[in-house]
C-alpha cells in the first residue's frame, strides 16, 4: 500500500516555492492515486507533470505498481482547503449549511475558522412600499457547511 504520508510530503516537496498549494491526495484501492492541488493563478499542464515526475522519482513502479493522476481540482468541486476560498475572494460561490439551507453570495472575506459571505437579502425599510434587496454581510464557520463551492453563472 502507497504510504499516503510520504506521497502527501513528497508532493508539497514539489509544489515548494511555487504559488500552487495541495487540495487532496486520495489513495484509492489497487494504488490508484489522485492528486489535486490549486493556484490563484490556475494550474497548468507544466505544472502536472512536474509534480508527477517528483512523485515517480520516490515511488518506484517496480516495487509496487500504482496509477497515478495528478490535476487540478475541479471548477464545480466542492472547497476542500482553505487556499480554495482565499482563491475565491469576490467570486460568487454557493453553500449548503448542514442545517439544509442553500445561500448563494459573493465571498468577501477568509479566516482561520470561519468565512464572510454578502448575501442578497430582501429588506423593506420603513416607510418603503416595496422591499429592496441589500448585500448583508453573513459569517459561516467552515465545520458549519457541508458544501462550499464556486458559483457559475450562465447569464
Amino acid at each position: 500500500m502507497i504510504d499516503k504520508q510520504l506521497l502527501a510530503k513528497t508532493v508539497e516537496d514539489a509544489i515548494e516555492g511555487t504559488n500552487l498549494f495541495l487540495v487532496d491526495i486520495a489513495v484509492k484501492p489497487g494504488n490508484n492515486i489522485i492528486v489535486e492541488v490549486d493556484s490563484v493563478d490556475g494550474v497548468d499542464i507544466d505544472s502536472c507533470v512536474a509534480i508527477t515526475r517528483k512523485i515517480e522519482s520516490v515511488f518506484d513502479r517496480d516495487v509496487e505498481d500504482y496509477e497515478l493522476e495528478v490535476g487540478s481540482a475541479g471548477l464545480t468541486a466542492p472547497f476542500k482547503v482553505k487556499g480554495q476560498y482565499e482563491k475565491n475572494i469576490g467570486n460568487d460561490i454557493e453553500i449548503i449549511t448542514r442545517d439544509g439551507r442553500k445561500l448563494s453570495g459573493r465571498l468577501v472575506e477568509v479566516g482561520d475558522d470561519n468565512f464572510v459571505v454578502e448575501v442578497p437579502t430582501k429588506i423593506k425599510p420603513e416607510g418603503a412600499k416595496r422591499p429592496v434587496i441589500e448585500m448583508i454581510p453573513e459569517t459561516f464557520a467552515y465545520t458549519d457547511c457541508k458544501t462550499v463551492r464556486y458559483k457559475i453563472d450562465f447569464k
